[in-house]
């Protein structure tokens, strides 16, 4: 865990700009809510709305970023609304959360933005619950909803757009599917049954604070996609809760509500937040404990035994998305790490094809695109095999080759960069070995995603950078086949 915060890689210190920006543009809203008179419920609200803005919207142009910015209030304030409006009819508010947790991931379908809206419309339901919101408050918290998102906009899209100087991100599609076929609808469906099962059991345990139970579920589910991913996550949601927890004591428990402490902690915690969340989970649960700690504390009901209960409901929730991914409509970890080794095949076919073209002359040939996808492709494959190399993964074959799936691809990776820069040098030699090594290296992948055998070939000693990394490409993909398909003929997670 600390390695993988402390010596992650940071290129052109992306991460530490998002968290910055997050602190700035969160603290500026609170501000703002507070010069606007609202109440510290108001500007907890206004707070949470900030954060939203500025962590969830992931679109791939700025232009698209903005667009869903300005969307996130007329997603979020109809369900803070109704949350409010049926604060006192418990059934009606019940399932009016499973409603809005089915819906919030069904989005996802419709890509970044449809996550973005859906995550917001689900904390906005949440943080009503959090708050106890009431009708009377409704304008009020709407009010700072409006202000914040507003603020966290003129940070983001004003004072400090370093996204205008980058190239657009390239967002890989979900993967496709009709019905229940499609993975957003299923987990759609097992979101609201595991959510279902941790409002009653959460009920249970808290009359108070059950909605922790079925939050927990909810963000279980963002960004995974099979069972073993949901699973893991789950671990590693109640991993950081209780490390959190243990820091809150020391930290949270003490400050009892002061007012500059608390400000301290909470902009440290949400830096915290902003910085972990693309490296590690547990990190980042970590940080959403001790902010809501001090949340809790500023409202002057912390004490040691409600951290203890959140652990609890925390547990229920993990509890409950396990259960619904195991039993309701699963999607398993073979099928999604199948498709998305085969996309990034496919993808080494493409930026192959794009480089033949570019060296031999073919106006408009530009790699450059494919490599930033197939670096996106690659990161789905992580997250997708993430579950068989965890250290509690107990069948060591698979965890074997799952690792050498992994460490293959991060070589094709590397001679596709390789390959790649030496294209884009006006001086390239246009050797015709060159569109013969790329011919092998795109028979080898059509061989991989067709199923069909490969044979390895030793191919000769690379006598310029081009052909060197070709010929590196070759090796790999040759090896792959290998641990793609287990000795029994199953792919690599079906064995």
């Amino acid at each position: 865990m600390l390695k993988r915060v402390f010596l992650a890689p940071d290129p052109g210190r992306i991460r530490l700009r998002f968290a910055a920006r997050a602190v700035v543009g969160i603290g500026l809203a609170v501000v703002v809510c507070a010069l606007a008179g609202h109440s510290l419920t108001g500007a907890v609200t206004g707070g949470l709305a900030a954060l939203l803005a500025l962590f969830t919207v992931t679109d791939p142009t700025v232009r698209g970023q903005a667009l869903t910015t300005a969307l996130l209030p007329a997603a979020g304030l109809p369900v803070l609304a109704a949350a409010a409006l049926l604060h006192d009819h418990p059934v009606a508010r019940d399932l009016a959360f499973l409603a809005v947790v089915g819906l919030g991931v069904y989005a996802r379908r419709w890509g970044p933005r449809g996550h973005s809206l859906g995550v917001f419309a689900f904390m906005m339901y949440f943080a009503a619950q959090f708050l106890q919101a009431r009708t009377e408050q409704l304008a009020e918290v709407s009010a700072s909803v409006l202000l914040s998102v507003l603020t966290a906009a003129a940070v983001r899209f004003g004072l400090w757009c370093y996204e205008r100087r980058l190239p657009p991100a390239v967002v890989p599609p979900p993967p496709a599917g009709t019905g229940l076929a499609r993975v957003t609808t299923r987990q759609a469906i097992q979101a609201t049954t595991g959510a279902g099962f941790a409002l009653v059991m959460g009920q249970l345990v808290s009359g108070q604070r059950w909605y922790w139970a079925v939050g927990a579920t909810w963000w279980v589910f963002v960004n995974t996609t099979s069972r073993g991913e949901t699973l893991v996550r789950g671990f590693r949601r109640v991993l950081g809760t209780v490390i959190g927890i243990g820091l809150a004591l020391f930290v949270a428990v003490p400050a009892h509500g002061d007012g500059p402490l608390t400000a301290l902690v909470v902009a440290v915690s949400v830096f915290g937040i902003f910085y972990t969340a693309a490296v590690s989970y547990t990190w980042m649960m970590l940080w959403v404990t001790v902010l809501a700690a001090m949340l809790y504390g500023l409202l002057g009901v912390l004490t040691p035994g409600l951290l203890a209960l959140r652990l609890v409901e925390t547990g229920v929730g993990a509890l409950g998305a396990a259960l619904a991914v195991a039993l309701v409509l699963p999607v398993t970890t073979h099928s999604v790490t199948d498709a998305w080794i085969q996309r990034a095949l496919r993808c080494v076919h493409a930026c192959t094809a794009q480089t033949a073209a570019r060296l031999a002359g073919t106006a408009g040939a530009d790699p450059a695109p494919t490599v930033a996808e197939l670096e996106q492709l690659l990161a789905r494959v992580r997250l997708s095999v993430a579950p068989l190399v965890h250290p509690l993964n107990p069948m060591l074959g698979r965890k074997r080759r799952a690792r050498r799936v992994l460490g293959l691809l991060d070589d094709c990776a590397r001679e596709i960069r390789g390959l790649v820069a030496v294209a884009g040098d006006p001086e390239a030699s246009h050797d015709a070995r060159l569109a013969a090594a790329c011919r092998r290296v795109e028979a080898a992948v059509e061989a991989l995603t067709g199923g069909r055998d490969l044979a390895a070939r030793t191919a000769p000693a690379g006598t310029g950078p081009a052909l060197a990394h070709l010929h590196g490409l070759e090796r790999a993909l040759a090896e792959l086949a290998a641990p793609l398909r287990a000795p029994s003929g199953s792919p690599l997670v079906g064995a």
